[in-house]
């Protein structure tokens, strides 16, 4: 069972946020798009900006984090994060990151919280063009509020993983994270040092849901990266404590409305990920 340590990978590189001119959002440029290929293991640490963002990947997988909960966001997916929330993002896997920047005074009503969503065709494009170094002013402000009105549009998704402020709680919570196949509460108050009753208070009184109900996202949250890698089912239901394909299945549906092997199945792929980006 890990230590109830947050762990950092050996070959994990640290980048420090460093956002060109050209990319950062003003008053008469209010969206921007910067794009670039982003190696596993890279880590852009904790940092907050005055504008909000959108973070696509069309292959790879990230995960951000801020000081109260950890998102995965798997391919083909994009995470909205509100102007002035710290945050950092994980490479979980080799990226094709775009990252939308979005100046304040465009945030529209009802985005302020994070939250991941499905990017639809049509949000893809509008995308891939607004990263053209020649657009013009008003085609920008025209693609910049239809993606807007596309993210408003999109169902958010259950990836969120929330993280307590409580100190034991919130040690092994990354531990489970990091291991989440076991669902003994038990064990885990033990490894804490922390009799089951008060663990299954703490869960209730700062997150206002059961250990169970939380693990579930944790396992959801591990779930994203083996299965962006093409594990087979089987494999990573039993890695994640399942006795069968078939129940780690039904969870999945529960959760997403759709079997892991649809939920994959996007055609995240885009010839123009792969030309060479000033700047990665």
């Amino acid at each position: 069972m890990p230590t109830f340590v947050e762990s950092r990978s050996s070959s994990e590189e640290v980048e420090h946020l460093d956002i060109p001119i050209e990319h950062s959002p003003t008053l008469d440029h209010p969206i921007r798009v910067r794009s670039r290929p982003v190696a596993y293991g890279v880590r852009i640490a904790l940092h907050t900006h005055p504008w909000a963002q959108v973070a696509y990947t069309s292959r790879g997988v990230l995960r951000v984090a801020t000081v109260d909960s950890t998102w995965m966001v798997p391919p083909s997916r994009a995470i909205w994060v509100p102007p002035n929330v710290t945050h950092e993002v994980v490479i979980v896997e080799d990226a094709y990151l775009r990252t939308l920047y979005v100046d304040a005074s465009v945030v529209p009503a009802g985005l302020g919280a994070c939250r991941v969503v499905e990017v639809s065709p049509l949000l893809r494009e509008v995308i891939a063009a607004l990263d053209d170094e020649t657009i013009s002013r008003q085609r920008e402000r025209l693609l910049g509020t239809l993606a807007l009105d596309e993210i408003i549009r999109s169902q958010p998704l259950p990836l969120s993983v929330p993280m307590p402020n409580e100190k034991r709680l919130r040690a092994l919570c990354n531990a489970v994270l990091a291991d989440p196949s076991h669902s003994d509460l038990e064990r885990w108050s033990s490894e804490a040092g922390a009799s089951t009753r008060t663990i299954a208070r703490l869960f209730r009184r700062e997150l206002g849901v059961s250990f169970s109900q939380w693990r579930q996202q944790a396992v959801l949250a591990r779930a994203i990266p083996l299965l962006s890698q093409g594990r087979p089912l089987a494999q990573v239901a039993r890695e994640l404590g399942y006795q069968s394909q078939s129940a780690f299945s039904a969870m999945f549906r529960r959760a997403f409305g759709e079997s892991p092997r649809a939920f994959f199945a996007r055609d995240g792929h885009d010839d123009r990920d792969t030309r060479d980006v000033d700047g990665a």
